[in-house]
C-alpha cells in the first residue's frame, strides 16, 4: 500500500526567483490524503538548492529532496531519477518556475480517478504568465472532455504542470529507456501510462499557473519545427516497442500527420527549401494528391502574408 497518495514531481535548476512560490503553493494544498514532494534539484548555480534544502528542513516528512550529484546532467536524465522515486500511487508535475493557484488542485484531481477507476490521467486548464506580468486564461483545445490514446498521440492537449496521473512503475513495468534520448518526457510518459488503455478527463478549471519563456526548455520550444522532429523520433521509438504493440496502426497514422506538420512549419519558418524537401518525402510516401499539394502551395502563400 502506498504511504503517499500523491507524489509531486519537480524539476528545478536555477529558479532562485521563483522556486519558493511553488513550493509553497503545493505545501498550500488542502486535502485528506497524504502527499509527497520530490524535487529533482539539478545543481543549480544561484541559490535554488539552499532554497529547496530550507523548504525540506522544515518539512522532512513531506519533501524529498534528491541529493546532489556534484554536477548538472541534464533535464532529461533529471527527469528519469525523479520521476522513479515518486512512491505515490498518482504523480502530478509542477516545474519550479510554475505554481498552483487552487489549493484544492490535488484533493479534485484525486476524487475524481478514484470514483473513476477507467481513467488515468486527469488535467485542467491553466493560466500563462508572460514576462510582462500579463496573464491569459489557457484551456486546451479539444472537442471532448474525455480523450484516449488515439486523442493524445496526435498532439499532447495536457499543460504538465495541471496533470495528475496513475503510477503504474513497478519492477517489471520501467519506463522506457529510449525517453532519456529526449529534451521532455511528459507526453511520452503520459502515452506510456496508458498504452494498455484508460482514459484521459479534462475538468473544466484553472488550476494553475504556467509561465512562459521562464522554463529550462524554452530555448529549444522557440523552433516549432524543431519540436516536431523531436516528436517524429519519438513516434517512431514508440513504433518499435513492443510495449506499444497495439498502437501501432494509430502511431503510423500519427506519424504520417506530423510529416505535414512539418512540411507546414518549415514554410512558416521560412525554410522553404526544407519544406520542398519534406513535401517530396512525403510524397513519395503516401503519393501526389491535390489536397496535400494545395496544403503545401498554401502555407507558401500564408509565409509571405
Amino acid at each position: 500500500m502506498n504511504k503517499f497518495t500523491v507524489s509531486i514531481f519537480i524539476l528545478t535548476y536555477n529558479q532562485e526567483r521563483f522556486i519558493s512560490q511553488t513550493l509553497e503553493s503545493i505545501l498550500n494544498q488542502k486535502t485528506n490524503f497524504n502527499y509527497q514532494l520530490v524535487i529533482g534539484e539539478d545543481q543549480s548555480t544561484d541559490s535554488t538548492r539552499i532554497i529547496c534544502e530550507k523548504f525540506a528542513a522544515e518539512n522532512p516528512l513531506k519533501i524529498k529532496l534528491l541529493p546532489s550529484l556534484g554536477h548538472n546532467i541534464g533535464l532529461i536524465k533529471n527527469y528519469i531519477r525523479t520521476i522513479k522515486e515518486c512512491d505515490g500511487k498518482y504523480i502530478a508535475i509542477c516545474d519550479g518556475d510554475d505554481y498552483w493557484i487552487d489549493e484544492y488542485k490535488l484533493q479534485k484531481q484525486v476524487d475524481f480517478l478514484e470514483n473513476n477507476s477507467e481513467f488515468s490521467i486527469v488535467y485542467t486548464g491553466v493560466e500563462l504568465l508572460f514576462k510582462d506580468g500579463s496573464r491569459k486564461k489557457w484551456f486546451p483545445i479539444v472537442e471532448k472532455t474525455n480523450t484516449e490514446f488515439e486523442d493524445l498521440i496526435f498532439e499532447n492537449h495536457i499543460p504538465s504542470v495541471s496533470s495528475m496521473f496513475k503510477n503504474i512503475r513497478d519492477e517489471k513495468n520501467e519506463i522506457p529507456s529510449w525517453i532519456s534520448k529526449y529534451p521532455f518526457g511528459d507526453w511520452p510518459t503520459y502515452l506510456w501510462t496508458i498504452k494498455n488503455g484508460g482514459l484521459i478527463h479534462f475538468i473544466d478549471e484553472v488550476t494553475a499557473v504556467y509561465r512562459i519563456d521562464a522554463g529550462i526548455s524554452t530555448e529549444m520550444r522557440r523552433s516549432n519545427s524543431n519540436i516536431i522532429k523531436i516528436n517524429l523520433n519519438i513516434l517512431q521509438d514508440i513504433l518499435a516497442d513492443d510495449q506499444f504493440a497495439s498502437k501501432k496502426k494509430v502511431a503510423k497514422k500519427a506519424i504520417l500527420n506530423l510529416n505535414k506538420s512539418l512540411m507546414l512549419s518549415y514554410n512558416r519558418e521560412f525554410k522553404y527549401y526544407k519544406g520542398l524537401v519534406q513535401f517530396i518525402k512525403n510524397s513519395k510516401k503516401t503519393g501526389v494528391n491535390f489536397n496535400d499539394s494545395k496544403m503545401y502551395l498554401y502555407s507558401i502563400y500564408k509565409s509571405f502574408k
